[in-house]
């Protein structure tokens, strides 16, 4: 598609632009602090986020944001996604006209439950047809060293998210197409809450067990949420579904499993947020994430006892014993 701009230099961003750059386009890496943005340009690596990774020279950086779009084809959002709302109204008017507009963020808006890509349409105008998302098992340090890796590249209209499938196609990562654009987005922002929840129980010490029960329940949420919504129930079986659930679960390198084991662990949610420079989605989507759902008549337990622990209305103790006290009931149905 020629140029990329990716707003947002933090690590999903970072590697993103090594994806778009190794698939042969020209990148423009936006960094909210100059000093980073010039670290980028001078070192070629982004040691804040992503230190010993090389990135290639057809990625530049500036923390100029109009010189970031101008020209782009193809503009990649990457910020928290609170604040998402109030960074697009300012480049908004620097966006061109006909670029694809891309999110990869993976959350719901607090307040106006609006999911990431209703945002963008909101502030924008822009039709469907040039709003896209990508969501998937994609753990910023394993994609910058280039491991093998799939996601999926959803847009409302088939044709958009096949150019950006052939776009985003390197030989380490691996786009898969979708129109399923609200199940793709509420599974990478569900995810997050349900990874929280499986950090608490491993930093309480549970095993294997029970940290796949979590997840296993914590799917089954996800797609009653998302079938709510009007998603396909197969797109949460898939990479952005099951897969991104599995590999924010499971690893060390994820954020929000991170925060659950040090909430776990007896640390308090002040304290994590302060000893981090890095956002756990989970921990603000979770609220608003149990509103959506109550909006829609789907129950979600673990969205509403994972806010209650973050909000301080519950110890970590007591969400355990709220969940083994739950209603036994059939597991489908």
């Amino acid at each position: 598609m020629g140029k990329v701009a990716v707003l947002g230099a933090g690590s999903w961003g970072t590697a993103f632009a090594l994806v778009a750059a190794d698939a042969g386009n020209e990148v423009c890496l936006w960094a909210r602090r100059e000093e980073v943005a010039a670290t980028i340009r001078r070192t070629h690596e982004n040691p804040d986020y992503l230190p010993g990774i090389v990135l290639p020279e057809a990625v530049t950086a500036t923390h100029d944001v109009a010189a970031a779009l101008a020209g782009a084809d193809v503009v990649a959002f990457v910020t928290p996604s609170q604040t998402f709302r109030a960074n697009l109204a300012e480049w908004a008017p620097h966006l061109p006209d006909e670029a694809v507009l891309v999110s990869l963020m993976k959350g719901v808006e607090l307040g106006t439950l609006k999911r990431m890509s209703e945002v963008i349409a909101e502030v924008t105008g822009a039709g469907p047809e040039r709003i896209a998302v990508v969501s998937g098992p994609n753990l910023a340090r394993e994609i910058a060293r280039r491991e093998p890796a799939a996601s999926v590249v959803a847009c409302a209209d088939e044709e958009v998210a096949q150019r950006l499938q052939t776009a985003l196609h390197t030989p380490s990562f691996r786009p898969y197409t979708s129109t399923d654009v609200v199940g793709c987005e509420l599974g990478g922002a569900y995810k997050n809450v349900v990874a929280i929840a499986v950090g608490i129980a491993v930093g309480l010490g549970f095993g294997d067990n029970s940290t796949a029960s979590v997840i296993t329940r914590g799917l089954a949420e996800t797609a009653r949420l998302a079938m709510g919504l009007g998603a396909n129930p197969l797109t949460l079986m898939g990479l952005a579904g099951l897969g991104d659930l599995v590999a924010t679960c499971s690893s060390p390198l994820s954020r929000n499993r991170t925060f659950g084991e040090r909430l776990g662990r007896g640390s308090s949610v002040e304290e994590i947020v302060a000893s981090s420079h890095q956002v756990a989605e989970g921990a603000k989507s979770c609220h608003s994430l149990r509103e959506l759902g109550a909006r829609v008549g789907v129950e979600l337990p673990l969205a509403q006892y994972v806010d209650e622990v973050i909000a301080g209305r519950m110890t970590v103790a007591e969400m355990i014993d709220a969940v083994l006290a739950r209603e036994t009931k059939a597991e489908i149905g």
